[in-house]
């Protein structure tokens, strides 16, 4: 067998074992993979979203019902959003206006307020989506962006460049969560979807090394955190005919489990 024949043939060896960085849903496609692949799938959040207590963030002298306009960027920032109002006993006014960075954060704000289409705006999945809603209130609106440590940096640098009137409130951190209960992370894959999920690996195992694992990596940012630390990626997506995870992994399944 010729060198590159060698490396083709290492890097295809049988998968047995999954480590999935997530919290386990209750429906799934690794569902499917599993049981056609006869795998040993493991879920395991690498990251969690911790609170900012109302007394650490009446420290920042922030009041939420300061402000006419309310950027809302996921679930999380919702979330943490209105649990500081309610610990703060601010009630919104009815008047304020809800800029939503895709149709799944708009319809989770009906969770918490009266849902009048005057009031709420909904991009399709960045801040190019909000822009003209966003451009059309910047003279009349002051803008609150509830975010965690790691910011918002695409629309900070919207928000900036453009010359809103603008405040960002940290209200939530996303940290590395404690694997010390693992002994180790020898499983034959190991699959990240954030740059945290890496830095949370080596927080918990710093002395990791990639051996025979193979690094299923989701994204650009990731797979940048993956290589800084010299690790190999060995699957990878969003790409062209693989745009999600599940399907990565099968293309590559087809190939070391056959």
């Amino acid at each position: 067998m010729s060198a590159n024949g060698k490396a083709v043939a290492e890097n295809y060896k049988r998968v047995k074992t999954i480590l999935v960085s997530q919290p386990k849903p209750e429906r799934s496609p690794y569902y499917e993979l599993e049981k056609k692949y006869d795998l040993q799938i493991d879920w395991r959040p690498f990251i969690h979203v911790e609170a900012v207590t109302s007394k650490e963030f009446r420290k920042t002298r922030i009041r939420p019902d300061d402000f006419s306009a309310v950027i809302l960027t996921s679930k999380n920032s919702i979330d943490h959003f209105f649990r500081m109002c309610e610990e703060m006993r601010i009630t919104m006014s009815q008047d304020t206006k809800y800029f939503c960075m895709s149709e799944a954060v708009s319809n989770y704000l009906q969770k918490f307020i009266v849902y009048r289409k005057r009031k709420v705006f909904t991009g399709k999945r960045s801040i190019e989506d909000l822009k003209p809603f966003l451009l059309k209130h910047k003279a009349k609106e002051n803008f609150l962006l509830p975010c965690s440590n790691l910011g918002s940096k695409g629309v900070s640098s919207f928000l900036d460049a453009s010359e809103f009137n603008w405040q960002d409130a940290m209200m939530y951190r996303t940290v590395s969560s404690d694997l010390s209960d693992l002994s180790n992370v020898t499983y034959d894959v190991l699959v990240f979807f954030s740059p945290l999920g890496i830095t949370s690996l080596y927080e918990n195992f710093p002395e990791f090394k990639q051996n025979d694992t193979r690094m299923a990596i989701y994204g650009n940012s990731t797979s940048k955190a993956v290589t800084d630390r010299g690790l190999t990626i060995n699957i990878k997506a969003p790409a062209p005919q693989t745009p999600s995870m599940t399907m990565a992994l099968e293309k590559y399944l087809k190939e070391s489990n056959s």
